[in-house]
Protein backbone atom coordinates (compact mmCIF):
# COMPACT_ATOMS: atom_id res chain seq x y z
CA UNK A 1 0.00 0.00 0.00
CA UNK A 2 2.98 2.28 -0.61
CA UNK A 3 6.10 2.70 -2.40
CA UNK A 4 7.96 -0.43 -2.32
CA UNK A 5 4.66 -2.31 -1.45
CA UNK A 6 1.50 -0.88 -2.81
CA UNK A 7 0.27 2.76 -2.24
CA UNK A 8 3.36 4.46 -1.93
CA UNK A 9 4.53 3.91 -5.67
CA UNK A 10 1.31 5.93 -6.30
CA UNK A 11 2.69 8.51 -4.36
CA UNK A 12 5.83 8.14 -5.76
CA UNK A 13 4.39 8.86 -9.25
CA UNK A 14 3.10 12.02 -7.59
CA UNK A 15 6.17 13.12 -6.19
CA UNK A 16 8.37 12.20 -8.68
CA UNK A 17 5.77 13.76 -11.69
CA UNK A 18 5.91 17.13 -10.25
CA UNK A 19 7.46 18.66 -7.65
CA UNK A 20 6.83 22.49 -6.23
CA UNK A 21 8.12 24.44 -2.63
CA UNK A 22 4.90 23.48 -0.56
CA UNK A 23 5.44 25.18 2.93
CA UNK A 24 1.68 25.40 4.04
CA UNK A 25 0.82 23.14 6.62
CA UNK A 26 -3.14 24.39 6.69
CA UNK A 27 -5.03 26.06 3.58
CA UNK A 28 -7.58 28.30 4.58
CA UNK A 29 -9.99 25.97 2.24
CA UNK A 30 -9.62 23.05 4.75
CA UNK A 31 -12.82 24.23 6.58
CA UNK A 32 -12.99 20.80 8.22
CA UNK A 33 -9.50 20.51 9.84
CA UNK A 34 -8.06 22.40 12.76
CA UNK A 35 -5.00 22.89 14.73
CA UNK A 36 -3.01 21.08 11.68
CA UNK A 37 0.73 19.80 13.09
CA UNK A 38 3.09 17.79 11.44
CA UNK A 39 4.66 14.76 12.77
CA UNK A 40 7.22 13.63 10.37
CA UNK A 41 9.78 15.43 9.44
CA UNK A 42 11.70 14.11 5.73
CA UNK A 43 11.24 10.47 3.61
CA UNK A 44 8.07 8.86 2.55
CA UNK A 45 5.87 8.14 5.58
CA UNK A 46 2.04 6.98 5.07
CA UNK A 47 -0.18 4.78 6.53
CA UNK A 48 -0.66 6.04 10.21
CA UNK A 49 -3.24 4.16 11.60
CA UNK A 50 -4.02 4.88 15.19
CA UNK A 51 -4.07 2.59 18.57
CA UNK A 52 -7.35 2.01 19.93
CA UNK A 53 -7.23 4.13 23.11
CA UNK A 54 -6.30 6.75 20.21
CA UNK A 55 -2.67 7.88 21.80
CA UNK A 56 -0.51 6.28 19.82
CA UNK A 57 -0.14 5.05 15.46
CA UNK A 58 1.74 2.88 13.64
CA UNK A 59 3.15 3.87 10.54
CA UNK A 60 5.64 3.02 7.56
CA UNK A 61 8.79 5.12 6.25
CA UNK A 62 11.60 4.91 4.52
CA UNK A 63 13.27 8.02 6.09
CA UNK A 64 17.12 7.54 5.55
CA UNK A 65 18.32 9.86 7.87
CA UNK A 66 16.95 6.64 9.71
CA UNK A 67 19.17 4.39 7.76
CA UNK A 68 16.36 2.88 5.92
CA UNK A 69 16.88 1.58 2.53
CA UNK A 70 12.91 0.67 2.29
CA UNK A 71 9.89 1.23 4.30
CA UNK A 72 10.14 -0.46 7.97
CA UNK A 73 7.48 -0.28 10.71
CA UNK A 74 7.51 2.17 13.15
CA UNK A 75 5.26 3.04 16.15
CA UNK A 76 5.18 6.49 18.09
CA UNK A 77 2.81 8.36 20.98
CA UNK A 78 0.69 11.28 19.07
CA UNK A 79 1.28 13.66 21.79
CA UNK A 80 4.87 14.16 23.52
CA UNK A 81 7.41 12.80 20.62
CA UNK A 82 9.27 15.85 18.41
CA UNK A 83 10.71 14.20 15.60
CA UNK A 84 12.17 17.44 14.26
CA UNK A 85 15.23 16.97 15.41
CA UNK A 86 16.03 13.36 13.12
CA UNK A 87 14.95 11.74 16.73
CA UNK A 88 13.84 7.88 15.24
CA UNK A 89 10.55 6.64 16.49
CA UNK A 90 10.72 2.91 17.73
CA UNK A 91 11.37 0.96 15.05
CA UNK A 92 8.51 -2.70 15.14
CA UNK A 93 9.88 -4.39 12.21
CA UNK A 94 13.06 -6.44 11.75
CA UNK A 95 14.89 -4.47 9.75
CA UNK A 96 15.32 -6.94 6.83
CA UNK A 97 12.68 -6.98 3.58
CA UNK A 98 9.76 -4.52 2.79
CA UNK A 99 6.93 -3.86 5.06
CA UNK A 100 3.51 -2.04 4.57
CA UNK A 101 0.54 -2.03 6.43
CA UNK A 102 0.86 -2.03 10.40
CA UNK A 103 -2.19 -1.88 12.68
CA UNK A 104 -2.04 -2.15 16.69
CA UNK A 105 -3.53 -5.12 17.42
CA UNK A 106 -6.93 -4.58 20.31
CA UNK A 107 -4.45 -5.24 23.36
CA UNK A 108 -2.47 -2.25 22.43
CA UNK A 109 0.66 -4.12 23.40
CA UNK A 110 1.40 -5.84 19.82
CA UNK A 111 1.08 -4.40 16.35
CA UNK A 112 0.05 -6.35 12.95
CA UNK A 113 2.14 -5.68 9.76
CA UNK A 114 2.85 -6.92 6.40
CA UNK A 115 6.97 -8.17 5.44
CA UNK A 116 8.74 -9.68 2.73
CA UNK A 117 11.81 -10.70 5.40
CA UNK A 118 11.16 -14.43 5.08
CA UNK A 119 11.56 -14.05 1.44
CA UNK A 120 15.11 -12.38 1.69
CA UNK A 121 16.95 -9.90 3.92
CA UNK A 122 17.26 -6.90 0.58
CA UNK A 123 14.05 -4.56 0.14
CA UNK A 124 12.85 -6.87 -3.28
CA UNK A 125 13.55 -4.22 -6.58
CA UNK A 126 11.38 -2.15 -7.67
CA UNK A 127 9.40 -2.54 -10.99
CA UNK A 128 11.15 -1.64 -14.35
CA UNK A 129 10.15 2.01 -15.70
CA UNK A 130 9.39 2.11 -19.03
CA UNK A 131 9.47 5.13 -21.17
CA UNK A 132 6.11 5.78 -21.93
CA UNK A 133 4.76 2.80 -20.14
CA UNK A 134 1.38 1.99 -17.69
CA UNK A 135 2.67 2.71 -14.04
CA UNK A 136 2.23 -0.16 -12.21
CA UNK A 137 2.67 -1.44 -8.54
CA UNK A 138 4.57 -4.38 -7.34
CA UNK A 139 3.07 -7.06 -5.42
CA UNK A 140 5.74 -9.14 -3.88
CA UNK A 141 4.85 -12.08 -3.30
CA UNK A 142 7.18 -12.78 -0.50
CA UNK A 143 4.65 -10.69 1.64
CA UNK A 144 3.36 -12.60 4.56
CA UNK A 145 1.19 -10.90 7.59
CA UNK A 146 3.19 -11.09 11.08
CA UNK A 147 2.53 -9.80 14.66
CA UNK A 148 5.01 -8.07 17.03
CA UNK A 149 5.17 -6.98 20.31
CA UNK A 150 6.31 -3.35 20.78
CA UNK A 151 9.69 -3.53 21.21
CA UNK A 152 10.01 -5.39 17.99
CA UNK A 153 9.44 -9.31 19.26
CA UNK A 154 8.45 -11.53 16.78
CA UNK A 155 5.19 -12.93 18.14
CA UNK A 156 2.86 -14.80 15.44
CA UNK A 157 2.74 -15.18 12.00
CA UNK A 158 -0.58 -15.11 10.87
CA UNK A 159 -0.40 -16.38 7.17
CA UNK A 160 1.60 -18.57 5.07
CA UNK A 161 0.45 -19.11 2.13
CA UNK A 162 2.32 -18.71 -1.24
CA UNK A 163 1.89 -15.49 -2.67
CA UNK A 164 0.77 -12.04 -1.59
CA UNK A 165 -0.70 -11.48 1.92
CA UNK A 166 -1.08 -8.14 3.11
CA UNK A 167 -2.76 -5.19 3.50
CA UNK A 168 -4.31 -6.01 7.14
CA UNK A 169 -6.63 -4.48 9.08
CA UNK A 170 -8.34 -4.97 12.31
CA UNK A 171 -12.08 -4.74 13.34
CA UNK A 172 -12.98 -2.19 15.90
CA UNK A 173 -15.68 -4.98 17.35
CA UNK A 174 -11.39 -6.76 17.78
CA UNK A 175 -12.60 -9.56 16.47
CA UNK A 176 -11.73 -10.13 12.87
CA UNK A 177 -8.93 -9.17 10.36
CA UNK A 178 -9.66 -8.14 6.73
CA UNK A 179 -6.53 -8.33 4.20
CA UNK A 180 -5.81 -8.79 1.01
CA UNK A 181 -4.14 -11.66 -0.61
CA UNK A 182 -3.84 -13.90 -4.24
CA UNK A 183 -3.97 -17.12 -2.81
CA UNK A 184 -6.66 -17.78 -5.85
CA UNK A 185 -4.78 -16.43 -8.33
CA UNK A 186 -6.68 -13.06 -8.15
CA UNK A 187 -6.17 -9.85 -5.82
CA UNK A 188 -9.19 -10.57 -3.29
CA UNK A 189 -10.44 -9.81 0.24
CA UNK A 190 -10.21 -12.39 2.88
CA UNK A 191 -11.19 -12.15 6.99
CA UNK A 192 -10.03 -14.29 9.42
CA UNK A 193 -10.55 -14.40 13.64
CA UNK A 194 -8.18 -12.65 15.76
CA UNK A 195 -5.60 -15.29 16.15
CA UNK A 196 -5.46 -16.15 12.34
CA UNK A 197 -7.81 -18.52 12.31
CA UNK A 198 -11.40 -19.35 10.05
CA UNK A 199 -10.28 -17.36 6.92
CA UNK A 200 -13.36 -16.87 4.28
CA UNK A 201 -12.49 -15.16 0.89
CA UNK A 202 -15.35 -12.03 0.75
CA UNK A 203 -14.77 -10.73 -2.62
CA UNK A 204 -14.36 -12.96 -5.94
CA UNK A 205 -14.56 -10.47 -8.55
CA UNK A 206 -12.04 -10.29 -11.18
CA UNK A 207 -9.69 -7.35 -10.06
CA UNK A 208 -7.73 -5.92 -7.45
CA UNK A 209 -9.47 -5.35 -4.47
CA UNK A 210 -7.63 -3.97 -1.54
CA UNK A 211 -6.84 -1.58 1.29
CA UNK A 212 -9.56 -2.48 3.31
CA UNK A 213 -11.26 -1.10 6.50
CA UNK A 214 -13.98 -1.84 8.64
CA UNK A 215 -16.98 0.78 9.54
CA UNK A 216 -17.00 1.58 12.77
CA UNK A 217 -19.67 -1.14 14.27
CA UNK A 218 -17.72 -4.06 11.96
CA UNK A 219 -20.84 -4.47 10.19
CA UNK A 220 -19.17 -3.48 7.18
CA UNK A 221 -15.83 -3.10 4.93
CA UNK A 222 -14.76 0.11 2.29
CA UNK A 223 -12.04 -0.83 0.02
CA UNK A 224 -10.99 -0.05 -3.12
CA UNK A 225 -11.05 -1.59 -6.48
CA UNK A 226 -10.21 -2.41 -10.09
CA UNK A 227 -13.15 -3.22 -12.54
CA UNK A 228 -12.84 -3.89 -16.31
CA UNK A 229 -14.90 -3.25 -19.07
CA UNK A 230 -13.33 -5.58 -22.13
CA UNK A 231 -12.06 -8.90 -21.78
CA UNK A 232 -8.57 -6.69 -23.61
CA UNK A 233 -8.54 -4.85 -19.87
CA UNK A 234 -9.39 -8.11 -17.96
CA UNK A 235 -6.47 -10.11 -19.96
CA UNK A 236 -4.14 -6.99 -19.31
CA UNK A 237 -4.86 -7.71 -15.65
CA UNK A 238 -4.07 -11.16 -15.69
CA UNK A 239 -1.01 -10.67 -17.36
CA UNK A 240 0.37 -7.87 -15.46
CA UNK A 241 -0.49 -10.01 -12.24
CA UNK A 242 0.72 -13.17 -13.23
CA UNK A 243 4.63 -11.36 -13.55
CA UNK A 244 3.25 -9.74 -9.70
CA UNK A 245 2.58 -6.11 -10.83
CA UNK A 246 -1.08 -4.31 -11.29
CA UNK A 247 -1.91 -1.35 -12.58
CA UNK A 248 -3.35 1.44 -10.15
CA UNK A 249 -4.86 4.70 -12.38
CA UNK A 250 -8.37 3.29 -12.63
CA UNK A 251 -9.85 2.27 -8.89
CA UNK A 252 -13.31 3.31 -7.39
CA UNK A 253 -14.26 2.62 -3.82
CA UNK A 254 -16.46 -0.23 -2.69
CA UNK A 255 -18.55 -1.00 0.52
CA UNK A 256 -19.99 -4.69 1.29
CA UNK A 257 -20.86 -6.38 4.45
CA UNK A 258 -18.20 -7.96 6.52
CA UNK A 259 -19.23 -11.48 5.01
CA UNK A 260 -18.85 -10.41 1.35
CA UNK A 261 -22.53 -9.87 0.94
CA UNK A 262 -24.42 -7.06 -0.11
CA UNK A 263 -21.41 -5.24 -2.59
CA UNK A 264 -22.34 -1.84 -3.97
CA UNK A 265 -20.30 0.57 -5.44
CA UNK A 266 -19.70 4.29 -3.78
CA UNK A 267 -17.23 6.06 -6.35
CA UNK A 268 -17.73 6.55 -9.71
CA UNK A 269 -15.69 9.47 -10.60
CA UNK A 270 -13.18 7.86 -12.43
CA UNK A 271 -9.23 7.95 -12.61
CA UNK A 272 -7.57 6.56 -8.84
CA UNK A 273 -9.94 6.65 -6.03
CA UNK A 274 -8.52 4.98 -2.82
CA UNK A 275 -7.48 4.70 0.55
CA UNK A 276 -11.30 5.09 1.60
CA UNK A 277 -12.25 5.11 5.44
CA UNK A 278 -15.47 5.51 7.17
CA UNK A 279 -16.52 8.45 9.25
CA UNK A 280 -17.27 7.87 12.61
CA UNK A 281 -20.83 8.41 12.00
CA UNK A 282 -20.65 4.87 10.16
CA UNK A 283 -22.50 6.76 6.92
CA UNK A 284 -19.70 8.90 5.27
CA UNK A 285 -16.34 7.84 3.48
CA UNK A 286 -12.98 10.00 3.35
CA UNK A 287 -11.02 8.47 0.20
CA UNK A 288 -8.25 9.85 -1.56
CA UNK A 289 -8.55 11.08 -5.49
CA UNK A 290 -6.74 12.61 -8.40
CA UNK A 291 -10.33 12.69 -10.26
CA UNK A 292 -10.41 17.00 -10.04
CA UNK A 293 -6.63 17.63 -11.23
CA UNK A 294 -5.91 18.42 -14.66
CA UNK A 295 -2.13 16.32 -14.13
CA UNK A 296 -2.33 12.62 -12.73
CA UNK A 297 -0.38 13.17 -10.01
CA UNK A 298 -2.95 15.35 -7.84
CA UNK A 299 -4.09 13.80 -4.77
CA UNK A 300 -6.83 15.63 -2.40
CA UNK A 301 -8.99 14.13 0.44
CA UNK A 302 -12.72 14.23 -0.25
CA UNK A 303 -15.95 12.69 1.82
CA UNK A 304 -19.22 11.14 0.20
CA UNK A 305 -21.97 9.44 1.41
CA UNK A 306 -22.29 5.49 1.05
CA UNK A 307 -24.43 5.27 -0.85
CA UNK A 308 -22.49 7.66 -3.16
CA UNK A 309 -23.93 10.89 -2.94
CA UNK A 310 -22.89 14.62 -1.04
CA UNK A 311 -19.55 14.47 -2.59
CA UNK A 312 -16.97 16.96 -0.81
CA UNK A 313 -13.73 18.26 -0.97
CA UNK A 314 -11.92 18.14 2.05
CA UNK A 315 -8.03 19.18 1.67
CA UNK A 316 -6.64 20.96 -1.23
CA UNK A 317 -2.62 20.31 -1.07
CA UNK A 318 -1.46 20.96 -4.72
CA UNK A 319 0.52 17.47 -5.27
CA UNK A 320 -0.62 14.76 -2.38
CA UNK A 321 -3.22 14.10 0.34
CA UNK A 322 -4.25 10.61 1.31
CA UNK A 323 -4.66 7.59 3.92
CA UNK A 324 -6.76 9.87 6.30
CA UNK A 325 -7.92 8.08 9.47
CA UNK A 326 -10.02 9.23 12.12
CA UNK A 327 -9.47 8.30 15.17
CA UNK A 328 -11.38 5.87 17.78
CA UNK A 329 -13.18 8.93 18.91
CA UNK A 330 -13.57 11.01 15.46
CA UNK A 331 -11.71 14.17 17.49
CA UNK A 332 -9.08 13.86 15.41
CA UNK A 333 -7.73 12.73 11.52
CA UNK A 334 -3.77 11.80 10.52
CA UNK A 335 -3.12 11.93 7.33
CA UNK A 336 0.15 11.93 5.15
CA UNK A 337 1.04 14.85 2.73
CA UNK A 338 3.44 16.36 0.77
CA UNK A 339 2.66 19.83 2.16
CA UNK A 340 5.46 22.15 4.04
CA UNK A 341 7.88 19.78 2.72
CA UNK A 342 9.56 23.34 1.30
CA UNK A 343 9.91 21.32 -2.30
CA UNK A 344 11.36 18.17 -1.31
CA UNK A 345 10.20 14.90 -2.49
CA UNK A 346 9.11 13.85 1.59
CA UNK A 347 5.66 13.09 2.62
CA UNK A 348 5.26 13.71 5.73
CA UNK A 349 2.60 12.78 8.59
CA UNK A 350 0.09 15.41 9.55
CA UNK A 351 -2.44 15.36 12.47
CA UNK A 352 -5.40 17.77 13.03
CA UNK A 353 -8.74 18.47 14.58
CA UNK A 354 -12.07 17.41 12.78
CA UNK A 355 -14.39 20.51 12.84
CA UNK A 356 -18.41 18.96 11.48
Amino acid sequence: MKFHSLATALLSLSINTFCVAQNTTHYPEEKHLANVRQLTFGGDNAEAYWSFDGKSVSFQSNNKKWGLGCDQIFYMPVEGLDLSDGHMPTRISTGMGRTTCAFFMPNGKSILYASTHLGGEACPPDPERKPGGKYLWPIYDTYDIFIADLNGKMIKQLTNNPGYDAEATVSPKKDKIVFTSTRNGDLDLYVMNIDGSNVKQITNELGYDGGAFFSPDGKKIVFRASRFSSEGEKQEYRDNLAKGLVAPTAMEIFVCNADGSGLKQVTKLGKANWAPFYHPDGKRIIFSSNHKGTRGFEFNLFMINEDGTGLQQITYDKVFDSFAMFSPDGKKLIFSSNRNNNGTRDTNLFVADWVE
